[in-house]
């Protein structure tokens, strides 16, 4: 039996954090420009490895002053950064969960918004178990926290498939044995699991 493990942000649901910022500025590459200026990208992984969202908006404060208010914007309009699911995606794990076929999550996130994810999607609480980094202070691609994954729930890398979006988390999972879809915009993940098999 192969077990489908998949990733969470641009895989079940979308991860568009310009969006956040899209009637503060004239256009996308101001924002772009914005977030690269403040850092965005490894402030916002501390997020995802367990630092709380309080501590990181006052740290990234204290560096840019002058951008005080956008950055607390971020934590309290973070929602909008995530404006719904992926259906195909999100059809597939209903797919196994029709044929009462395990499915788990290892996934990048922050506790407290991943918390609030779970009240806002309900289909990321039907994981037989899901791998949250916040949680585990691991951030992929670590290799320790898909070898977490596996000893948690006594799983053998080849018997798994990982679906994620990022060439880097791939390549970590295959380098450990794992089965890999690459989530890159080509593949339905139901299309992916249906030459497999598997659905």
């Amino acid at each position: 039996m192969t077990h489908v493990v998949f990733d969470v942000g641009q895989v079940l649901i979308r991860w568009e954090p310009w969006r956040v910022y899209r009637e503060d500025f004239a256009s996308r590459a101001e924002i772009e420009g914005f977030l690269d200026e403040i850092g965005f990208g490894p402030w916002n992984v501390e997020q995802d490895r367990g630092r709380s969202w309080d501590e990181a908006v006052k740290i990234k404060v204290a560096e840019f002053p002058q951008h005080a208010a956008p950055i607390r914007k971020f934590h309290s309009s973070w929602h909008d950064a995530v404006p719904g699911p992926i259906d195909d995606t999100v059809e597939a794990l209903r797919a196994l969960q029709a044929a009462g076929k395990p499915f788990y999550g290892i996934t990048n996130f922050s506790a407290e918004k991943w918390a609030e994810c779970q009240e806002r999607f309900d289909f990321l609480t039907l994981f037989e178990d899901v791998i949250v980094s916040a949680h585990e202070r691991l951030v992929k691609p670590d290799p320790a926290i898909f070898q977490l994954f596996l000893s948690r729930n006594g799983l053998r890398a080849e018997d798994c498939l990982f679906i994620d979006d990022s060439p880097a988390n791939i390549a970590a999972a295959q380098a450990l044995g794992f089965q890999i879809t690459h989530f890159d915009g080509t593949v339905r993940a139901t299309d992916a699991l249906r030459e497999r098999g598997i659905i």
